[in-house]
């Protein structure tokens, strides 16, 4: 049986998720600790699940969501292809069958938006899960007169729901924006790559991504 608590319990996996949010910190990241990848992981069964697919679709898309950044700790640069490999070796040694690693690898090295395709519906449930992680929480910088673009529209995030219609036709991402700290033109300036990516990672699942901000449908 496959088990995300297997993974979860991983010690060495564990280590790796710290230090490259280590690293992360230290290049002037957001959060991409245990926080970000526990609620990607949640975010990506609850897709898999709300629209049928198996448990073993489901239990790969959780534990592809918590492992997906640990290739952060060599570099931030291509860390989803070297994060598949850390994963392969990791989910190997913990007895995974070469099936099911194949597919949470495939899902890991296919989340970043400069190589990111939606290859399966695992993959596709990793891209929406991750892309739609936005939130105050997850800025570390503490002093708002030096707030880059990235801080002020992620803090300016109060609230952020993702989920699939009732009729299981579209996922919605529904924010409500504090534009105080950041027009909505700042958060297409840089997340209008991640929204495309959803959309396209929708479409694997036969859905169609809509982005509300404040009420106002903007996809």
């Amino acid at each position: 049986m496959i088990k995300f608590e297997s993974v979860k319990n991983c010690e060495e996996l564990n280590t790796y998720i710290k230090k490259a949010d280590e690293s992360l910190a230290s290049l002037g990241f957001t959060e991409h600790s245990f926080a970000h990848v526990s609620k990607v992981a949640i975010q990506a069964e609850y897709i898999l699940k709300t629209l049928g697919y198996s448990q073993r679709d489901c239990e790969l898309a959780k534990i592809a969501g918590y492992m997906h950044d640990i290739g952060n700790v060599i570099n931030r640069i291509d860390h989803a292809q070297s994060g598949a490999v850390m994963a392969f070796r990791t989910l190997d040694r913990l007895g995974f069958c070469a099936e099911d690693i194949a597919d949470v690898i495939s899902a890991i090295g296919n989340h970043d938006e400069a190589t990111a395709f939606p290859v399966n519906p695992i993959a596709a449930a990793l891209i929406l899960a991750d892309k739609c992680d936005v939130r105050f929480s997850r800025v570390r910088n503490e002093d708002f007169a030096t707030f880059d673009i990235h801080d002020r529209v992620n803090f300016s995030v109060k609230q952020a729901i993702l989920k699939v219609s009732d009729d299981k036709k579209e996922i919605i991402l529904r924010l409500k924006v504090d534009t105080s700290f950041c027009s909505v033109m700042d958060y297409f300036e840089i997340f209008i790559g991640r929204m495309l990516l959803c959309k396209k990672a929708a479409e694997k699942l036969s859905l169609r991504f809509r982005l509300i901000i404040n009420e106002q449908m903007l996809l």
